[in-house]
Protein backbone atom coordinates (compact mmCIF):
# COMPACT_ATOMS: atom_id res chain seq x y z
CA UNK A 1 0.00 0.00 0.00
CA UNK A 2 1.56 3.27 -1.07
CA UNK A 3 2.08 6.20 1.28
CA UNK A 4 -0.52 8.38 -0.43
CA UNK A 5 -3.20 5.71 0.01
CA UNK A 6 -2.33 5.47 3.70
CA UNK A 7 -2.81 9.22 4.10
CA UNK A 8 -6.18 9.14 2.35
CA UNK A 9 -7.43 6.20 4.42
CA UNK A 10 -6.27 7.83 7.66
CA UNK A 11 -8.05 11.06 6.71
CA UNK A 12 -11.26 9.17 5.89
CA UNK A 13 -11.10 7.25 9.17
CA UNK A 14 -10.58 10.50 11.07
CA UNK A 15 -13.48 12.20 9.26
CA UNK A 16 -16.02 9.36 9.30
CA UNK A 17 -14.82 7.01 12.01
CA UNK A 18 -13.15 3.64 11.42
CA UNK A 19 -16.37 1.79 12.22
CA UNK A 20 -18.01 3.44 9.20
CA UNK A 21 -15.41 2.23 6.70
CA UNK A 22 -15.05 -1.06 4.85
CA UNK A 23 -11.92 -1.64 2.80
CA UNK A 24 -11.92 -4.08 -0.10
CA UNK A 25 -8.50 -5.19 -1.30
CA UNK A 26 -7.62 -6.59 -4.70
CA UNK A 27 -4.05 -7.75 -4.06
CA UNK A 28 -2.97 -10.64 -6.33
CA UNK A 29 -1.35 -12.83 -3.68
CA UNK A 30 -1.63 -13.71 -0.01
CA UNK A 31 1.55 -11.94 1.08
CA UNK A 32 0.66 -8.53 -0.37
CA UNK A 33 -2.96 -8.88 0.77
CA UNK A 34 -1.83 -9.73 4.30
CA UNK A 35 0.56 -6.76 4.50
CA UNK A 36 -2.13 -4.37 3.23
CA UNK A 37 -4.66 -5.79 5.68
CA UNK A 38 -2.16 -5.55 8.53
CA UNK A 39 -1.51 -1.91 7.67
CA UNK A 40 -5.24 -1.13 7.82
CA UNK A 41 -5.94 -3.10 10.98
CA UNK A 42 -2.80 -2.92 13.12
CA UNK A 43 -0.73 -0.17 11.50
CA UNK A 44 2.03 0.02 8.90
CA UNK A 45 4.55 -2.74 9.74
CA UNK A 46 7.29 -0.85 7.85
CA UNK A 47 6.80 2.28 9.97
CA UNK A 48 7.06 4.33 6.78
CA UNK A 49 3.59 5.71 6.19
CA UNK A 50 0.83 7.70 7.80
CA UNK A 51 -0.45 4.52 9.46
CA UNK A 52 2.81 3.74 11.25
CA UNK A 53 1.91 3.05 14.88
CA UNK A 54 -1.75 3.79 14.06
CA UNK A 55 -4.15 0.93 14.73
CA UNK A 56 -7.26 1.85 12.77
CA UNK A 57 -8.88 -1.55 13.22
CA UNK A 58 -10.65 -1.22 9.88
CA UNK A 59 -12.92 -3.91 8.49
CA UNK A 60 -10.90 -5.23 5.59
CA UNK A 61 -11.84 -7.89 3.04
CA UNK A 62 -10.44 -9.17 -0.23
CA UNK A 63 -12.67 -8.90 -3.28
CA UNK A 64 -12.39 -12.68 -3.73
CA UNK A 65 -13.87 -13.43 -0.30
CA UNK A 66 -17.30 -14.99 -0.58
CA UNK A 67 -18.93 -12.24 1.54
CA UNK A 68 -17.87 -9.65 -1.02
CA UNK A 69 -18.33 -11.80 -4.11
CA UNK A 70 -21.98 -12.35 -3.18
CA UNK A 71 -22.58 -8.59 -3.24
CA UNK A 72 -21.32 -8.03 -6.78
CA UNK A 73 -23.53 -8.28 -9.85
CA UNK A 74 -22.47 -11.22 -12.04
CA UNK A 75 -21.96 -9.06 -15.12
CA UNK A 76 -19.78 -6.59 -13.24
CA UNK A 77 -17.84 -9.48 -11.67
CA UNK A 78 -17.10 -11.04 -15.06
CA UNK A 79 -16.17 -7.71 -16.62
CA UNK A 80 -13.91 -6.47 -13.83
CA UNK A 81 -12.61 -9.55 -11.99
CA UNK A 82 -13.58 -12.71 -13.88
CA UNK A 83 -10.31 -13.95 -15.38
CA UNK A 84 -8.25 -13.03 -12.33
CA UNK A 85 -10.62 -14.92 -10.06
CA UNK A 86 -9.90 -18.00 -12.14
CA UNK A 87 -6.12 -17.79 -11.77
CA UNK A 88 -5.66 -16.46 -8.22
CA UNK A 89 -5.80 -18.67 -5.15
CA UNK A 90 -8.86 -17.12 -3.51
CA UNK A 91 -8.81 -19.42 -0.50
CA UNK A 92 -5.20 -18.63 0.44
CA UNK A 93 -5.64 -14.90 -0.11
CA UNK A 94 -8.92 -14.85 1.83
CA UNK A 95 -7.36 -16.73 4.74
CA UNK A 96 -4.51 -14.21 4.94
CA UNK A 97 -6.86 -11.22 5.02
CA UNK A 98 -9.24 -12.89 7.46
CA UNK A 99 -6.32 -13.62 9.79
CA UNK A 100 -5.49 -9.92 9.97
CA UNK A 101 -9.16 -8.95 10.34
CA UNK A 102 -9.41 -11.28 13.35
CA UNK A 103 -6.59 -9.37 15.06
CA UNK A 104 -8.69 -6.21 15.04
CA UNK A 105 -8.05 -4.33 18.31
Amino acid sequence: MDLNSQEVIKRLADEHGAEQLLVILGAPDDESAEIAAETLVLGDPTYAGALAETQLGLSVYHVLEEEIRNQIDDEVWEDQIGVMADVLDAEVISTAVKGMREQKP
